[in-house]
């Protein structure tokens, strides 16, 4: 895999990184969310202080994160239950020829 070196600007400040040509796109994506994010907080919040900008979104990511992680647990749990019941009612069919 190809390498590129790139720099992702978050809170003012360059970060340089490596990273493989597949994930350019997602990361530099990931940057100008975090972008948004950081006006979306400041404007809303009244912040101006960097760090707590950015301790206060890291919370509210990963708050976000962990619903997401628990909805897709129900959500599989659901299936797997359904697929259970459904393989109860295809194992009393018998396929006649």
């Amino acid at each position: 895999m190809s390498e590129l070196a790139i720099k992702i600007r978050i809170a003012d400040r360059d970060y340089p990184m490596r990273v493989d040509v597949q994930d350019e796109e997602r990361l530099r994506l990931a940057g100008r969310l975090l972008g948004d994010k950081l006006r979306e907080f400041r404007e809303g919040y009244g912040i101006q202080d960097k760090q707590d900008l950015l301790a206060m979104i890291a919370l509210a990511t990963m708050a976000d994160q962990l619903k997401v992680s628990k909805e897709k647990d129900g959500t599989d749990a659901a299936l797997t239950e359904r697929l259970a019941r459904f393989d109860e009612l295809l194992s009393g069919v018998v396929l006649s020829r």
